[in-house]
């Protein structure tokens, strides 16, 4: 699909190609140059203060959080640092300027408007493949970072430009995509000798596999709120064609069929995990997702005659949601027993063993694994089936959706500082634990070369995973375990050249197949940094539990030792 865009001419529209007239240009002009609103930041995770978390009696916890700074004052480096380095007494890592200045070179200009970053600037690989596109997913921690720099219209034109991206006609083959569908990635192609710059978008057709990305519209709604709630500015969100956006993604989701739970199935390869690794069913990762998406779309959509139905529809599948994961997706000591002593074969609605599941099917490493204190969201359940690996990203965004509750969150934490060799290793953050291999990696993978065992999605080290991993510690009062998280990767980041990720048990080998430079390993090294300092950033992507839940949040060794 391709997008010419050289003024002038109609609507062109087949299959495969779309044009976008002049007027519509002129739409998004109107939406990027409307006057902000002035509201005031609010320092919060959404409604709680964070001094609740940060500070007691007016001293900071922790150490790193005095001089608390709020980007949206507009302050901003003239040499492409942070601008909040500048208003802290402590000197910068010295790789956060190299840091910045590889972010900038991943820009990617659409008409000479900055519209996104690229998945990796490495000119080093013989093979580009699809590494010089901009992802959805991998722009996130991107945006983040240029968000809490307060550079916000970059985060503004990508919005705008997905959102046009959205209403095109997406086509596998013969078959129709949904109309709110995301795309996975787009390209800006530049044609110097005609003036012309084009979008191609890939909504799944290109890719491996062929699996549309499920998670591209939950975190385009999620990073709306974020924006909104870094700047103030709620004339974005708020326009007709943002509530239509929300709208289109969540009828999708929403839509009533022969599911009898309240998970979204869906197919492997449909979201960060883009290969075969054996998550198809009800993957936690896009369950976390989904649940966070709802959550910010209440937040967002008007209660007008279109989007009351929806406001209903996601309050009633939120209640059901949360009930069903923090039930049957999550696993302690206690539960953990609790299925090694299941009967099987129970029918009617008394039945204790409600998905069938066959006690020998827990696998051997798990007893050992699982430690008295702590626990976390398994990586699947469906019928018959729980896929008890760990998955990092679920997991995190579980807390930080407060789709965990606060007690959840705690042993989420507590799992990670007792299994850190396992987790964290030389190189924060294992993808999923642990590694299939041998004969399960034939049959699960489809003997994929490059998710050997302990490599990229298949037990492989992720850095860009720190961003959230520094956002759930916060959120939890332990920012000790994201401090000695980024210590361990301002190691070898830069000198390693910002891998994609890293390879053995204890991620201490560059990944065999990772891209240098890769943006989302930068940008997110820089989002953690940057909220460590300002632990206020939290509440662009975090949200507590309703005011009647409002848990009370406990300190744990961690934050002084």
């Amino acid at each position: 699909m391709e997008l010419p865009l050289s003024g002038g001419g109609g609507m062109r529209r087949s299959a495969s190609h779309t044009s976008l007239s002049e007027s519509d240009d002129l739409d998004l002009s109107r939406l990027l140059n409307k006057p902000r609103i002035n509201v005031e930041r609010q320092r919060s995770f959404d409604d709680c203060s964070l001094s609740d978390v940060s500070y007691s009696g007016g001293h900071a916890r922790g150490g790193g959080f005095d001089g608390m700074y709020s980007p949206g004052g507009g302050l901003r480096s003239l040499v492409g640092t942070p601008a909040s380095s500048a208003l802290h007494s402590f000197e910068p890592h010295p790789i956060v300027g190299d840091a910045w200045e590889a972010l900038r070179r991943s820009l990617v200009f659409f008409r000479g408007q900055p519209l996104g970053t690229i998945a990796a600037f490495d000119h080093a690989s013989e093979e580009v493949l699809n590494y010089d596109q901009v992802f959805v997913r991998d722009f996130v921690p991107s945006a983040m970072a240029f968000l809490m720099n307060g550079e916000t219209d970059i985060v503004k034109n990508f919005l705008l430009k997905t959102l046009l991206l959205q209403g095109w006609e997406k086509k596998v083959d013969r078959f129709k995509l949904g109309e709110g569908a995301m795309p996975a990635s787009f390209k800006v192609l530049h044609d110097s000798k005609k003036g012309v710059d084009t979008l191609h978008a890939d909504f799944g057709e290109s890719a491996i596999g062929r699996v549309a990305p499920v998670d591209s519209g939950f975190w385009w709604i999620i990073l709306l709120r974020a924006y909104t709630k870094c700047t103030g500015d709620l004339s974005l969100s708020e326009t007709p064609e943002c509530q239509k956006g929300m709208r289109l993604i969540l009828s999708l989701c929403l839509s009533e069929g022969f599911d009898t739970f309240p998970t979204l199935l869906c197919a492997d390869g449909c979201c960060m995990i883009d290969r075969r690794m054996g998550v198809y069913g009800y993957p936690i990762e896009i369950q976390s997702l989904f649940f966070m998406a709802l959550r910010c779309a209440l937040l967002m959509l008007k209660h007008d005659a279109e989007g009351k139905e929806f406001v209903e529809k996601i309050a009633t599948r939120l209640h059901a949601l949360s009930y069903h994961m923090r039930s049957y997706f999550w696993l302690d000591f206690q539960q953990l027993n609790d299925i090694y002593r299941y009967k099987t074969e129970e029918y009617s609605h008394t039945a204790v063993n409600k998905f069938n599941v066959i006690p020998d099917s827990i696998p051997d490493w798990l007893f050992d694994f699982m430690p008295c204190q702590g626990g976390f969201f398994i990586g699947n359940v469906s019928p018959a089936r729980m896929d008890f690996r760990w998955f990092a990203l679920g997991n995190m965004i579980a807390i930080l959706s407060s789709l965990a509750t606060p007690e959840q969150s705690m042993a989420i934490m507590d799992l990670i500082e007792e299994r850190w060799e396992e987790l964290i290793g030389e190189m924060p953050l294992k993808i999923c634990y642990p590694a299939i291999e041998n004969h399960e990696w034939r049959i699960v993978t489809g003997c994929d070369p490059k998710n050997t065992r302990w490599s990229y999605h298949n037990g492989g080290s992720w850095p860009v995973l720190l961003w959230l991993l520094t956002a759930a510690c916060i959120k939890t009062g332990r920012p000790q375990i994201a401090r000695r998280a980024i210590d361990l990767a301002e190691r070898r980041l830069l000198k390693d050249g910002w891998p994609e990720y890293y390879d053995g048990k204890l991620g201490r080998y560059v990944g065999k197949q990772a891209r240098k430079f890769q943006t989302w390993s930068i940008a997110g090294y820089l989002v953690a940094k940057m909220m460590l300092e300002d632990p206020s950033h939290l509440g662009m992507i975090s949200l507590e539990e309703d005011k009647a839940m409002k848990p009370v949040l406990k300190r744990s060794a961690s934050w002084t030792n």
